[in-house]
């Protein structure tokens, strides 16, 4: 039973957590994360180079004292001081064994430090394609929320009737505009254009007419200037016309 209960709220929890969660937050806190590691790394490999310089220096300060008691020894025993030379070489023993510890702890500290430097270059290798991946895939992530909105949007149309309405009244439209357009071609075929026309030339030839007389009222036309040819007329006939 109590297995079963907490399945359960496990079950609820994990619904909730899952709501809650954000794969674009959860990247790019991720990616703040890696970037704080590094700090600390590098805080870690200071130490650890720290500790080889401390060793460096223990080792050189070793290597000065052994050659001052070596050459103290030689000194006494030259000096017939043999009692002295013996008190130098027992330091001297001690003191090389302190240095063959100190090498060795160099040694194993040189190790360490070239070992933390191979690690962060792998982790800034991960952490670079991780930052990258991470990068891509917020990218994707946006696209596809994106595209989501169209589609809820695509699909918000035709379950309105947005599309089939807009469709049904633009082809309404269409039908109005072609029905007017009938109608005015019909319009303008019905008009008798040749009439327009005669009614045109005949008050072009009425204006002409006027401008004779009043060319002859004025004496510059003579009496047989003014009486024009026969010419064509309205009808298609000839006929003489006198002023």
């Amino acid at each position: 039973m109590m297995n079963r209960l907490s399945r359960i709220f496990r079950s609820f929890f994990g619904f909730f957590i899952s709501i809650a969660e954000d794969p674009e937050l959860i990247l790019e806190q991720n990616i703040r994360d890696m970037n704080d590691q590094v700090p600390r790394m590098n805080e870690s490999i200071a130490m650890v180079k720290a500790n080889v310089t401390l060793l460096e220096k223990e080792e050189s300060k070793y290597q000065a004292q052994l050659n001052d008691l070596g050459a103290k020894v030689k000194a006494s025993i030259q000096a017939g001081r043999d009692d002295l030379a013996g008190q130098f070489a027992i330091q001297l023993e001690q003191l090389r064994g302190a240095l063959a510890r100190t090498q060795g702890q160099l040694t194993t500290a040189r190790s360490a430090y070239d070992k933390a430097l191979n690690v962060k270059k792998a982790f800034l290798r991960e952490k670079e394609r991780k930052t990258n991946e991470a990068m891509n895939a917020i990218r994707d992530y946006r696209r596809s929320k994106w595209q989501k909105q169209v589609a809820d949007a695509m699909e918000q149309f035709e379950v309105a009737g947005i599309s089939q309405t807009h469709d049904e009244m633009v082809r309404k439209i269409e039908e109005t505009t072609a029905v007017n357009e009938a109608r005015m071609e019909m319009a303008i075929g019905n008009v008798d254009q040749q009439r327009f026309q005669i009614e045109e030339d005949a008050e072009k030839l009425r204006a002409a007419e006027l401008v004779k007389q009043f060319k002859a009222e004025m004496g510059l036309m003579t009496p047989s200037a003014s009486t024009p040819a026969p010419e064509k007329t309205i009808g298609g006939r000839e006929q003489d016309r006198t002023t």
